[in-house]
C-alpha cells in the first residue's frame, strides 16, 4: 500500500520498449538526434503551435530551476504560493540557479494563490526602491501542492495581472496531465493560450523514468540559446538526449500520458469515496487530481502506520496520499478496511 508519491511507480512498459528501440547504433549528441527532432513535431501537435523551443531534463527540480533562471535576474523575485514545490521541496535550487533571485511567498486556500494577494503584492512593487526585491516572475503550480487545479480561465486572469505589472509567467506542470484530465482543458489552452511564457511539462510522475520538458513559448524562444548555455553550466545538458526524448515520445504517443493520468485520478476518486465514509477522517482540500489530502485522527494514523501503509504528513497538518498509474483498487480497498476496522 504505497501512497507515498507518484514517483514511486515503475516506468510504463512502453517507455522501456522505447528505450530498447533507440539503444541501437550511434546517434548525434546533445539533442541533435532524430528522436529528439521527432519529439518536436509531437509537441507541436500536442500544443497546437510551432512557436516554441524545448529542452529535456531528468528531474523537475532542474527543469523548474533552469526555467526560472531565464526569467528572474539575481536582484529580482519570484512570486509563488508559500507551499509551492519550488519553495518547499527544491532545496534552494531556484535561488541557486538564478544567482540569488528571491522567492516571494503568497497565501491562498487549497494551494492556490489568492487573486487579492497577487494584486496586493504587485501594487506595492516599486523597482526604484532599493531596499526591497521587486518581483520579476509569477510562478504557478498546476496541480498545486494541495492537489487542486487552476482552471485555464484562472491562469489567464493571473497571467494578465502579472503581465500588466511587467512580469513573466512560469508554470510548474509536474502533474499537468492530471490537471488536463480533471479540467478537460487542452494543453494549449492551459499553457501558451492562457499567457504562460515557460512551462515545465512533467512526465516522470506519469510513467517515465525521468523526463521533464522545458517549453519556451513565443517571444521566450529568443532565450533558447541562453537556456542551453545555462543547462551546460549547471550540468543538465544530457549527452545522450535520445534516451530522454524516447521516454517522452512513448508517453505522448496516442496520449498515453493522459490515459495514465486518468487512471491515477480515478483511483484518487475511489480513495476519496472511502475517506468520506470514515469517522475521524475528513478531506483537507478538494480532490482535483491524483492526490488526496486528509485530516486524520491519531488512532487512524497509528492504524495505517502499523499496517505498513506509506503516506506523508504534510506541512498544513494533513496527510497526503498519492495515486499513480499502477495504483491497484485492491490497495484502496485494503486502506478502507483498515480505517473501518
Amino acid at each position: 500500500m504505497d501512497f507515498s508519491s507518484d514517483t514511486s511507480a515503475p516506468a510504463h512498459p512502453n517507455v522501456i520498449e522505447a528505450l530498447k528501440a533507440v539503444n541501437q547504433g550511434n546517434a548525434a549528441s546533445y539533442g541533435a538526434d532524430s528522436v529528439t527532432q521527432r519529439l518536436h513535431g509531437q509537441l507541436a501537435d500536442l500544443f497546437e503551435t510551432k512557436d516554441f523551443d524545448f529542452w529535456l531534463c531528468a528531474s523537475g527540480t532542474a527543469a523548474n530551476a533552469l526555467a526560472l533562471s531565464l526569467l528572474c535576474p539575481p536582484i529580482g523575485g519570484v512570486l509563488c504560493h508559500k507551499y509551492a514545490h519550488i519553495a518547499e521541496d527544491e532545496r534552494g535550487a531556484p535561488e541557486f540557479f538564478t544567482g540569488g533571485g528571491k522567492l516571494i511567498l503568497l497565501s491562498g486556500a487549497h494551494g492556490r494563490i489568492e487573486a487579492a494577494e497577487l494584486s496586493a503584492a504587485l501594487s506595492h512593487m516599486d523597482p526604484g526602491f532599493v531596499h526591497a526585491t521587486p518581483p520579476s516572475v509569477l510562478s504557478l503550480t498546476n496541480l498545486t501542492e494541495s492537489g487542486t487545479a487552476y482552471s485555464p480561465d484562472q491562469i489567464a486572469d493571473y497571467a494578465q495581472i502579472a503581465r500588466k505589472a511587467g512580469l513573466t509567467v512560469h508554470m510548474d506542470g509536474a502533474r499537468l496531465g492530471n490537471v488536463l484530465i480533471s479540467t478537460g482543458a487542452s494543453p494549449a489552452r492551459m499553457s501558451w493560450q492562457a499567457g504562460i511564457d515557460i512551462l515545465t511539462l512533467g512526465l516522470t510522475k506519469c510513467g517515465a523514468i525521468g523526463a521533464e520538458i522545458i517549453m519556451l513559448f513565443g517571444r521566450r524562444r529568443a532565450q533558447f540559446a541562453e537556456l542551453k548555455a545555462r543547462a551546460k553550466r549547471a550540468g543538465h545538458m544530457p549527452p545522450k538526449m535520445r534516451y530522454l526524448a524516447a521516454q517522452a515520445e512513448a508517453l505522448l504517443q496516442d496520449n498515453l500520458w493522459l490515459d495514465l493520468s486518468s487512471h491515477a485520478n480515478q483511483r484518487a476518486k475511489k480513495f476519496t469515496e472511502i475517506i468520506l465514509g470514515i469517522s475521524g477522517a475528513r478531506l483537507a482540500h478538494p480532490v482535483e487530481g491524483n492526490e488526496v489530502f486528509v485530516n486524520l485522527s491519531e488512532d487512524l494514523v497509528q492504524k495505517l502506520n502499523q499496517s505498513g501503509a506509506k503516506f506523508y504528513p504534510w506541512p498544513d497538518g494533513s496527510y497526503r496520499f498519492v495515486c499513480h498509474w499502477t495504483t491497484p483498487q485492491a490497495d484502496i480497498d485494503q486502506i478502507g478496511d483498515i480505517l473501518k476496522a
